[in-house]
């Protein structure tokens, strides 16, 4: 499903629920050591996916670790996301010479908590949403835009090694054409020998209840891949 988000550079596998028979090495099995069956689950497939996907850009099996925000650790060369919520896991990579960076959310098709909204979002970015519901009224857009800022956050922090509040971002969501922009409110980041970035555009879909979320920044010094975003 979040391919249809994605270039055709990026390799994609998902899976709707937990497979039987996967397994974790040793090393990430420290990484869910103590945790809870649920996350175990989670984790473990998303493993799973994140190897199927490397699997097709002609890469091994390998350990696939954890950085100081829990964020994998992908192979030289290689920049990805992975994403799950209840019934979906999804892991999407690709080549650094294709994409600068990758970020993908999947959450589900439905209202946010109590409290949520006002929590993550700026009154700007609420207010907008009045304009979604009116040409949209099915879609739960309070779902969207907390999605979009979490694939923003993906993309950003293992580009950048910096940390990204919820309101560090101002995403606008475009109800028709299925995309956003977010535009940062922190100093932009200068990608050596590439762009200076202080905004992302992305793209978003509610499908078979989910709503799907990527983010992508195409590497500069490929210009025939220069099809993804517009910083």
């Amino acid at each position: 499903m979040i391919e249809d988000l994605l270039s055709a550079s990026v390799e994609v596998a998902e899976s709707l629920g937990d497979l039987p028979g996967s397994e974790l090495f040793p090393e990430e099995e420290l990484l869910v050591a103590h945790a809870v069956e649920k996350r175990r689950r989670e984790f473990t497939t998303g493993r799973r996916c994140a190897r199927q996907a490397l699997a097709r850009l002609g890469l091994p099996r390998t350990p696939l670790l954890a950085g100081p925000r829990g964020e994998p650790l992908w192979p030289d060369g290689v920049v990805g996301a992975i994403s799950h919520c209840d019934g979906y896991r999804a892991a999407a990579v690709a080549r650094r010479s294709d994409l600068l960076a990758l970020g993908m959310d999947a959450e589900p098709d439905g209202p946010l908590p109590d409290g949520v909204l006002d929590a993550v979002t700026v009154a700007g970015e609420r207010a907008a949403l009045e304009n979604c519901r009116r040409v949209a009224s099915g879609a739960s857009w309070d779902r969207v835009l907390f999605s979009a800022k979490e694939s923003v956050y993906k993309a950003w922090f293992p580009l950048t090694g910096r940390p990204l509040d919820f309101l560090d971002a101002f995403v606008r969501l475009d109800p028709v054409r299925g995309v956003f922009s977010a535009a940062l409110t922190v100093p932009a980041h200068r990608v050596a020998d590439g762009p200076s970035i202080s905004g992302f555009t992305g793209r978003w879909a509610v499908v078979g209840g989910l709503v799907l979320t990527t983010v992508m920044v195409a590497n500069s010094a490929n210009p025939a891949r220069r099809q993804d975003v517009r910083l």
